[in-house]
């Protein structure tokens, strides 16, 4: 069995352990699927994230757990020749969103989100690449290189024939709106930086913020430059003469479990960077999926010591302000907003991760700011799930779990959100659009 993803981390898991039950073929993967002890805390809806699915349909087969018996009697040659392709763990990796709360919240940090992108490489091997997930894939790059894409995307969301056809052809959601590109893509700013005493940070603007919601990459930009940080702006790839685009981390091939197009990505990232981790500057992203990825995924793409080397130095925005904080090198006040009330909702990666408390910590800054964490599991939107036509309904009752019924209950309240599939859940919940953190310390500066 060729593995297409790096999971020589496991190659001891399990080992001498009499009630590991690693199955028969998958090597280091099957060791991984193997970590599940069955303590079924994944089934437990007090509190945490993991797992979304299970939430809202109580069928354990839907849990992690669920999902590692599943997933066993595949690599123990019980579901034929295509095991991957069985209707049921199909259906069961399908209903997976890769929130990664098991990550954090299982005792043995089952990680069925990255075992998904491995479980999708194995099925698409048999079967192809569906060309929904093609498309999805492929965003970073239609967006450059189709110079009409902006005007289809408003076309579609303005059209009810166009709705209808997406549906019927694609399996696009006639029920949501698709977010819609920028007037003005963001303009990495040309200048140099000015030498000085404070740590050079490097900002990758990934591409939702770079062609999404620019203002939140010039907010970033705009507060660090106030609070005296050098920062250059990764921009394009130097000398790369084979696709002259914007930088992109590749998250959208990797969830859609297009390794191999996800590893090209990370190559040419990585070799825009080499010279900034060289010379010891900070990585600091915008957008949760993809700058986690950076620290998470990439370790397992076989891209070696450079990619460990980055996910030491790759922080997101609001980890680098709390890190100056802590070390008492941020200088930078900030004013009052007044008396609105703001909701945060964290992205599930954040959440896994632990990096929530940096939002919290950092809007601390901020003089009299009200604000209040909402305890929610996954938004549903989950990169495209929430958009797909068979998953519209779960997106919504995974939102309706937590996070709609509180921003409902604070009506008055703005809600904080970085993740943009976070973002685009709300919009689409009904909900004004939500800023970013970035965005709200920007409204804060005080000059």
């Amino acid at each position: 069995m060729k593995l297409f993803l790096d999971w020589s981390a496991y190659k001891d898991a399990g080992m001498g352990d009499a009630y590991a039950d690693i199955p028969k073929m998958g090597d280091d993967f099957a060791k991984a699927v193997a970590v599940c002890i069955g303590s079924r805390a994944c089934e437990n809806k007090d509190r945490g994230v993991m797992c979304p699915s299970f939430r809202i349909s109580d069928k354990v087969e839907l849990s992690t757990g669920g999902r590692v018996k599943l997933l066993k009697s595949a690599l123990n040659g019980e579901f034929g020749k295509m095991p991957f392709n069985h209707s049921e763990l199909a259906e069961a990796m399908d209903l997976c969103v890769s929130c990664k709360g098991c990550q954090r919240e299982c005792e043995n940090e089952v990680d069925m989100s990255l075992i998904k992108a491995e479980f999708l490489a194995q099925r698409y091997s048999e079967t192809g690449v569906p060309l929904r997930s093609r498309l999805f894939a492929a965003l970073p790059k239609l967006i450059v290189n189709v110079p009409f894409f902006a005007r289809l995307i408003q076309w579609r969301n303005h059209s009810p024939f166009a709705v209808r056809l997406g549906e019927q052809l694609l399996g696009i959601s006639a029920q949501v709106k698709l977010p819609e590109l920028a007037k003005q893509s963001f303009i990495a700013p040309t200048e140099t930086p000015a030498d000085q005493t404070k740590t050079e940070v490097v900002l990758f603007v990934d591409t939702f913020n770079r062609h999404f919601n620019p203002a939140v990459a010039d907010a970033a930009v705009a507060v660090l430059k106030a609070a005296g940080y050098p920062v250059y702006v990764l921009d394009k790839a130097q000398h790369d003469l084979v696709d002259n685009r914007p930088l992109c981390c590749g998250r959208t091939y990797f969830a859609n479990g297009m390794i191999e197009q996800a590893r090209q990505e990370a190559r040419r990232l990585l070799a825009a960077l080499t010279p900034h981790l060289e010379a010891n500057r900070t990585i600091i992203g915008l957008e949760p999926s993809c700058i986690l990825s950076l620290r998470d995924e990439y370790l397992t793409l076989g891209l070696g010591e450079s990619a460990r080397q980055l996910a030491g130095k790759v922080l997101l925005f609001e980890e680098f302000i709390a890190r100056e904080q802590t070390a008492k090198h941020w200088t930078l006040k900030f004013k009052s907003l007044g008396d609105q009330k703001m909701l945060v909702h964290g992205h599930c990666h954040q959440k896994a991760m632990g990096a929530t408390k940096s939002m919290r910590k950092v809007l601390k800054l901020i003089p009299e700011l009200n604000s209040a964490q909402i305890e929610a599991s996954c938004c549903g939107m989950a990169g495209q799930f929430g958009l797909e036509a068979e998953h519209v309904e779960h997106a919504k009752q995974m939102a309706e779990q937590g996070l709609y019924p509180a921003i409902r209950a604070e009506a008055e309240a703005r809600v904080i959100a970085n993740g943009f599939s976070c973002q685009q859940q709300i919009v689409n919940g009904g909900f004004a659009k939500p800023l970013h953190i970035a965005e709200v310390l920007y409204a804060a500066l005080d000059q």
